[in-house]
Order: C-alpha cells, then sequence, then structure tokens
C-alpha cells in the first residue's frame, strides 16, 4: 500500500511540474508572439495520459486494498488532481490556438493578460507546494488569488463593452486567453480545495 501511495504521489508531481511548464511555455509565447501550439498540444496529450494513469493506480489501489479513510482521501483527491493538472494543459494549448488563428498580435496590448497569467502562475506553483506539503493554509490563498483573475477578467470585460474598440481582433483575443486564464486559475483552486479535503476530511462549500 504503502509503494502505491509513493508512486501515486510521483505520478500527480509529475503531472503537476509538466502543466507549471506547459501553462508558462504558452503565455510567454502568447506575449512574444511565438507559434508553439504543436509542442503544447504534444505536452497537452501527454498529461492525459499521465491522467488516465494516476486513474488507473487510483482505481486499482481502491480495489485491492479497500484503504483506510484517510488514505482513501489522498487517493481520490489524487485523482480530481490529476485531472485538473490535465485541463491546463488543454488551456495552455488552446491558448496557443488563439495566437496560431489571428497571427500577428504585436500590436495588441497584452498588460491585463500578462497580469492575469502571472497570477495563475503563480496560483499553479502554490497548488503544487500545497499538495507537496499539504499545506492547508497554503491551500488557503488560492481561493483569494482566484478571485484576483476573476476580477481582471470582469473588468476586461467592461472595458471592451465600453470602448467599442477599431481593432477587435486584439479585444476579442484578449478576452478569450483571460477566460482560459480565468478557467485555469479555477483549476489551481479546485487543487488547494482537494488538499484541504485529504488533510482535514471536509469539503469546502460551492461557489
Amino acid at each position: 500500500m504503502e509503494m502505491g501511495l509513493e508512486r501515486l504521489t510521483k505520478m500527480v508531481l509529475e503531472m503537476a511540474t509538466l502543466s507549471e511548464a506547459t501553462v508558462t511555455k504558452a503565455l510567454e509565447a502568447y506575449s512574444k508572439g511565438n507559434d508553439v501550439r504543436d509542442e503544447i498540444f504534444a505536452k497537452s496529450e501527454q498529461l492525459e495520459v499521465l491522467q488516465d494513469e494516476v486513474n488507473d493506480l487510483a482505481t486499482e489501489m481502491i480495489a485491492r486494498y479497500q484503504p483506510v479513510a484517510s488514505d482513501l482521501r489522498f487517493i481520490t483527491s489524487s485523482m480530481e488532481i490529476a485531472y485538473g493538472f490535465s485541463r491546463l494543459g488543454r488551456y495552455a494549448y488552446d491558448i496557443t490556438d488563439i495566437l496560431s488563428f489571428y497571427k500577428d498580435l504585436s500590436a495588441c496590448d497584452k498588460s491585463d493578460v500578462e497580469r492575469a497569467g502571472n497570477q495563475a502562475e503563480d496560483m499553479i506553483h502554490l497548488s503544487i507546494k500545497a499538495f507537496t506539503e499539504r499545506d492547508v493554509f497554503t491551500a488557503g490563498k488560492l481561493k483569494t488569488m482566484d478571485n484576483v483573475v476573476d476580477e481582471i477578467y470582469r473588468t476586461y470585460l467592461r472595458k471592451v463593452t465600453k470602448e467599442n474598440p477599431n481593432d477587435m481582433k486584439c479585444y476579442i483575443s484578449g478576452t478569450l486567453v483571460l477566460r482560459y486564464l480565468e478557467r485555469i486559475a479555477d483549476h489551481a483552486e479546485d487543487v488547494g480545495e482537494a488538499v484541504a479535503y485529504t488533510v482535514t476530511g471536509k469539503r469546502a462549500p460551492r461557489k
């Protein structure tokens, strides 16, 4: 049982590291105008394969060992966390897809996207720390950080509505990327909630 738990932890951490690097790469590409769509697609596919492996191992451990409550919480939470990290890869790919579609976004003001991106990256990093250390305090910070990303997204939408911009591709692409970052932040928060559940046995109330 212990070996299985260690293996499960290593697999989730592998996903965590890969998903963090994938999101960072996608955001750097968006800021600099680099086409890394194929590379990010391959990484997102790798994350999906790893998620399946986590689910298979977790299911096998539940069936074979009938784990006690604390171990069962960790195993089921690992499945939730693996799903979250897999989704980060898919949203990273979606971000690169926007650049591939619009081609040249060099004239666009990307400051709001970059601010939200930095916050989302920090959230991913903290969610990994929370999982690694089973740190409920760190996990609890993610909700407040998620609110910051949400507010950047909502403020941007209000700005688009009011300004009636001439160059719509800048605002459409910015809105899409911010929406994906909002979802990335949500999944990072979900990781924190799963960590808190693993440690305390209590689920956070739904939004």
